[in-house]
Parts: structure tokens; C-alpha cells; sequence
């Protein structure tokens, strides 16, 4: 070897686990997780989500056990998601609103048992109409966005009284951040956060979750006119911009893994709280790879959960939480 070899080697720092854990960029934690989990009627009642393998539909009762095992695990907040029965949707989604929904009858349960965790809830109307839109519909067809702001406050309020410690607008209307921030204000409930999903993609990746929360097979045309268009990036940052302006304490970027750069260049501008969701088709495909024996599942897992911390989330909504608290534990 000649004396020009250059005289730092990066291996070095790379030849033991210690030095690796030293000199480590990003660390993952339970604390980075949110856990995604959806709810449906009945007691004591488990149904598999057949298009996400190891997702379960959990009653009420069940919700409160799979709170206290997140805060067991050190996950500091669970998401809820509400699998409403049929006869309970209708064209306005008015349903969104009852105080009493099943959305609002787990926030209370988990709150009345006394877990040390939070709740955030899912602020959109596809969960509850008949037609799969996150807004209200126009006798043609368009999605009336105006008309929809006061619904999703009302429903934001709702959640808000029932125990909700964020409330995440999912629904991706123009001016929502600011109409139900204003809501929350008067109603009394200005210490409850909202994760506005600021970027929130037109994508193919939603189908499972469709599938979870009962909408699978019901939407009338697509959600194009209002959810983002995945060719852009620049229009993210407005939209990212807006809702901060308008109130939003933290933003999401959604779908996640194939959309890094916007976490990125969103966290570059804003050095806000930015969060990401790992959604229902990123986590069917790689639980398929995981089944068939093409992906080591455990170091799947973390793996990508840690380029997400390295992209710059501040947290990720996962199906996989549980699973990688575990692992961080180990």
C-alpha cells in the first residue's frame, strides 16, 4: 500500500456495533411511532382485515387493551380509524357528527380507563357516506368544498368532546385548517392539536385501508379533484404553507415511502413538525415480500422506519408500531 492512500477511512468507523451505535445519524425509537387502529361495533370482536395480513378490525373493549399494549410498548399515540356499518352512511355522512359513532365511543373508552396515551382521530367524511368522498357531493357529482368546511368542523368538535387529543384532517379540502381551528377555539378545546394531512397524494397505495374502513367497493369516480396530483412537488410546499398559516401544529405527508423527498424538502423549509404514514398498500407489499421469505422481516421493519426518521419525520403512522416497539426493545 503507498503512502498516497488516503489516511481516512470511513470503515473504520463502521468495524464494530459499538462504534456503529456511536456514530449513529438518526435513531429510531417507540417514541417516533403512532399506531394506526380500526374500530368496528360489537364486544369482544376481532375480524382480520383480509387485504392486510396481521390487521385486525377491533371492537370498542379491544381498542382500550390495544391502547394500554401502545403505552406499554412506549408508543405515545394511537390513531383511530372507524369501520361504520352501512346502514349508519348516507350522502352527507352525517353520521360524522353523532356523538355517540363509534369514533367517539372509543376515544371515551380509552380516556375513561385512564391510559397515558394519545388519541388521534381521523377528520374526513369517507368513513361514514355512501359514496366514499371525503366531502359532501354535488347533484353532478363535484365535491362541493365550501359546503364541506362546516361538517368536518362539526365533526372535529365532536371528536374533540369525546376525549380526541389531535384531530387529523384527512379530507384534503381547501380552508379546513382555519375553519376548524377557529371551531375548536370557541368551543373551548384550543389545547387540542390538529395534524393537518398537508400533502396527501392521489395514490394506488389506499386500497387495503378502503377495504378496513368499509368504503372498499363504494366510491363514485376518484378522489383527483381534491387530493394531490403525485407528479408534483412544488405544490405540496403550498399546500404544507397554507395550513400552517391557518393553524395546523403539525403536518403529514401521505403516502410515505415513495414520497421521501416531499418529507425532505418540507422538513428543509419549514423545520415544522412534519409526519408521515406508512400507508395500507406500502404495508401490503411488504408484508407479502415478508410472507413469502423475499424480505427479513425484522430488518425490513426497521429499516424503513428509520429512513423515514432520516428523510426528517418527526414520527410515522405504521402498521407495524407494535412490531417495531418490540424489536427496539429486544
Amino acid at each position: 500500500m503507498t503512502a498516497s492512500f488516503p489516511a481516512l477511512r470511513l470503515r473504520r468507523l463502521r468495524a464494530h456495533d459499538w462504534s456503529r451505535r456511536l456514530h449513529a445519524e438518526n435513531v429510531l425509537t417507540p417514541s417516533d411511532l403512532i399506531w394506526p387502529v380500526f374500530v368496528r361495533e360489537g364486544t369482544s370482536e376481532r375480524e382480520a382485515v383480509g387485504s392486510m395480513p396481521g390487521v385486525e378490525r377491533l371492537s370498542v373493549d379491544l381498542v382500550v387493551e390495544a391502547a394500554r399494549e401502545a403505552a406499554d410498548l412506549g408508543i405515545p399515540a394511537i390513531a383511530l380509524f372507524p369501520n361504520t356499518p352501512q346502514e349508519a352512511r348516507d350522502e352527507t355522512g352525517k353520521e360524522s357528527a353523532n356523538p355517540d359513532n363509534l369514533m367517539c365511543r372509543a376515544c371515551r373508552a380509552v380516556k375513561d380507563a385512564g391510559i397515558p396515551v394519545g388519541l388521534l382521530t381521523d377528520v374526513a367524511l369517507d368513513p361514514y357516506t355512501s359514496h366514499g368522498h371525503d366531502g359532501l357531493l354535488s347533484e353532478d357529482g363535484r365535491i362541493l368544498n365550501d359546503e364541506t368546511l362546516g361538517v368536518l368542523a362539526a365533526q372535529a368538535v365532536n371528536q374533540a368532546k369525546a376525549g380526541a387529543d389531535i384531530v387529523a384532517p384527512s379530507d384534503m379540502m381547501d380552508g379546513r385548517i382555519g375553519v376548524i381551528r377557529h371551531a375548536l377555539e370557541a368551543e373551548g378545546f384550543g389545547d387540542v392539536q390538529i395534524m393537518s394531512y398537508a400533502a396527501k397524494y392521489a395514490s394506488a397505495f389506499y386500497g387495503p385501508f378502503r377495504d378496513a374502513v368499509g368504503s372498499g367497493g363504494l366510491l363514485k369516480g376518484d378522489k383527483k379533484t381534491y387530493q394531490m396530483d403525485p407528479a408534483n412537488r412544488d405544490e405540496a410546499m403550498r399546500e404544507v404553507m397554507l395550513d400552517l398559516e391557518e393553524g395546523a401544529d403539525s403536518v403529514m405527508v401521505k403516502p410515505g415511502l415513495a414520497y421521501l423527498d416531499i418529507v425532505a424538502r418540507v422538513k428543509d423549509r419549514f423545520n415544522a413538525p412534519v409526519f408521515a404514514y406508512q400507508v395500507s398498500g406500502e404495508y401490503a407489499m411488504m408484508r407479502a415480500a415478508m410472507d413469502q421469505g423475499l424480505l427479513d422481516r425484522d430488518r425490513a421493519i426497521l429499516e424503513v422506519l428509520t429512513a423515514f426518521k432520516r428523510a426528517g419525520c418527526n414520527g410515522v403512522l405504521t402498521y407495524f408500531a407494535r412490531d417495531a416497539a418490540k424489536l427496539l426493545a429486544a
